[in-house]
């Protein structure tokens, strides 16, 4: 499936938080949505997911304007794990991830078995299988993170973004989760804070600054030790592993606020 946006803009407070965004993602296309606190990267997210309307530009699900889409029509394409989505108190696991399901379900066509083998496989791959009869309030972060990733799966949708998904997650499960994303027949596009993570699991990466677009490219091309002291204020060097060749960046101090260019 396609899916693009042009010119997207979005203002606020008499602003503009998100201005002139161009992006078309190929299918099965892996894009790291990166930049400093504040530069746009969930709202870009909100935008593309048509949870906000965007003030300019359109979004574009296999060449039709979203906003021309029903919200059941969108759902079937594309789910969305937002940083900090909510569930009702007194769900069980499965029931929250059984609630991706809901985009295909109607009165001709309710929840049966294939919708319940589903539900477990999703369960499965975000580990959460144990937890399954816990209600929703006994959960820690990680596990909540875990459950919603789970009923996005759930919905088995062409496009998958997400909104910091490692956020609360232990190094094993962010590892296990961003290999999962690599693994799975979709198109996605996550914002994330480690440059690393998108280093290693990214085909490309978005790099936003203020709302703009500073940088689209590969990771080695785009991440290059110059333009994160530029956009960052962090000073790091390119480390290559002997052994696989896999390209991480290693953090050798800051610059201080006061010498960051404005």
């Amino acid at each position: 499936m396609s899916f693009a946006a042009t010119t997207l803009g979005r203002d606020a407070g008499g602003r503009a938080i998100l201005d002139g965004v161009d992006i078309a993602v190929t299918p099965g296309e892996r894009l790291g949505i990166v930049g400093p606190n504040g530069s746009g990267k969930s709202t870009l997210l909100r935008l593309l997911a048509g949870i906000d309307r965007p003030c300019r530009g359109e979004v574009m699900l296999d060449g039709t304007p979203m906003r021309q889409l029903s919200r059941r029509a969108v759902a079937r394409r594309l789910a969305f794990v937002e940083q900090q989505a909510e569930t009702a108190e007194r769900l069980t696991v499965r029931d929250a991830v059984e609630l991706g399901r809901t985009p295909h379900l109607d009165a001709l066509r309710p929840f049966g078995p294939t919708d319940r083998a589903i539900v477990e496989a999703a369960l499965a791959r975000v580990d959460m299988t144990p937890l399954a009869a816990r209600l929703w309030h006994t959960l820690s972060g990680g596990e909540r993170q875990r459950t919603h990733i789970a009923r996005a799966l759930a919905q088995e949708p062409a496009v998958l973004l997400l909104d910091e998904p490692t956020n609360h997650l232990d190094i094993r499960h962010q590892i296990a989760l961003l290999a999962l994303i690599r693994r799975l027949p979709v198109t996605a596009v996550m914002a994330l804070h480690d440059l690393n993570h998108a280093c290693l699991y990214c085909d490309r990466v978005l790099l936003l600054r203020r709302g703009r677009v500073a940088a689209l490219g590969p990771p080695a091309e785009v991440l290059t030790p110059a333009t994160i002291r530029a956009v960052f204020g962090v000073e790091v060097a390119v480390h290559i592993d002997p052994e696989d060749g896999a390209r991480s960046l290693l953090v050798k101090g800051h610059i201080p606020f006061e010498e960051t260019l404005p």
